[in-house]
């Protein structure tokens, strides 16, 4: 064994590191897996920049788009406009 081989540094992989939790709310808010992420409490909010962070880590935008804690983009999701309504009969 040589010394190059003997000091290698381990990097952790993603399911190596602990992620700790940035709720602290009861009951606990949504986390980013689920369906009604955006309710969960801002913990840092910037309007001027248009982001919010969530306690989930989810940053959501004022354009309604998310970046999610594993790096995944979530599409702007508007509601319809009204003239996009259709009325039932």
């Amino acid at each position: 064994m040589n010394a190059a081989s003997s000091r290698r540094t381990q990097i952790p992989t993603t399911t190596d590191r602990k992620n700790t939790p940035m709720c602290q709310h009861q009951p606990p808010c949504p986390t980013a897996d689920s369906a009604d992420r955006e309710a969960a409490l801002p913990v840092a909010h910037h309007p001027e920049q248009g982001w919010s962070l969530l306690c989930n880590g989810v940053l959501l935008f004022e354009d309604t788009g998310e970046l999610l804690p594993n790096g995944q983009i979530i599409a702007p999701h508007r509601p319809l406009g009204t003239s996009q309504v259709v009325r039932a009969a």
